[in-house]
């Protein structure tokens, strides 16, 4: 599933959309909200945690969560003709962009969309998320701050990679309960949040290791991964830790893979 960098960078790729947009729902499943939105501008694009809103009319909204299966592609004018797995085409005078198999795309008003922005936790890629209200949930819970980070009632947009990788960075045990977290743990992983996954809007990929760990920086092969840039952690089951040379370990927590340190996550 895409973390919510991902879904950040398809708001601003969405966003290029320009003037009245053909809307179309070639597998059948969107025709009828396709119908209702086609011929009129996308006015807004916005995203919080793995949900994506594309902003039609004055209250109108596309509500898209791409799930396990979702991809979207974007290509220039003319457009192929569309294949019958895509439930939503855009398309204005210069580029097209398809939806194939999401776990939700429907056609929402205000009220629905600040439904589901109210049971999300504070996104670090939004200029209004509230860390300290994500703290006031973890400083109270019993469950291991690994699974926490991946609520998305708690912290929206953060999956499997970057929650591995922001614990590795601060040598925090994944297995720490949220209450053992102090205040000063919390405002350095937010933060180091804030600025990996802004990096990885920027970049449309996951970074986490710092300069002096790079390949180049410690003369080691660079990782060769479908997921993307440098890590510690996240997939490098049995290899050695880039720092103190430990063997990686992965264990299930919530029906997902967990990847850390047991050398260096200790507190």
């Amino acid at each position: 599933m895409p973390e919510g960098h991902t879904i950040h960078r398809l708001a601003l790729d969405y966003g290029r959309l320009t003037g009245p947009v053909r809307a179309s729902s070639p597998q059948g499943k969107f025709s009828d909200s396709a119908s209702l939105v086609d011929g009129t501008p996308l006015t807004r694009t916005e995203a919080h945690g793995k949900h994506l809103f594309l902003g039609f009319r004055d209250s109108d909204w596309v509500h898209i969560h791409l799930g396990l299966f979702g991809k979207v592609t974007f290509g220039a004018v003319p457009a192929p003709p569309a294949t019958d797995t895509v439930r939503l085409r855009l398309a204005d005078a210069t580029s097209y962009v398809d939806l194939r198999g999401p776990t939700t795309c429907a056609l929402i008003n205000d009220e629905e969309k600040a439904a589901v922005h109210a049971r999300l936790g504070p996104d670090p890629l939004r200029d209004d998320a509230d860390p300290d209200l994500a703290y006031r949930r973890i400083s109270r819970s019993r469950t291991t701050v690994a699974a926490l980070l991946m609520d998305q009632k708690v912290v929206a947009g953060v999956g499997n990679v970057y929650r591995a990788e922001v614990l590795f960075r601060h040598g925090i045990d994944p297995y720490r309960a949220g209450r053992d977290i102090t205040p000063a743990q919390w405002d350095a992983v937010w933060g180091d949040l804030v600025a990996l996954m802004h990096e990885g809007v920027r970049n449309n990929r996951i970074d986490t290791v710092r300069p002096e760990h790079t390949p180049e920086a410690m003369g080691r092969p660079p990782r060769v991964d479908d997921h993307g840039g440098e890590v510690y952690v996240y997939r490098r089951a049995t290899l050695p830790c880039h720092i103190c040379g430990t063997g990686i370990r992965t264990a299930d927590l919530a029906s997902r893979n967990l990847f850390w340190c047991p050398g260096c996550q200790q507190t």
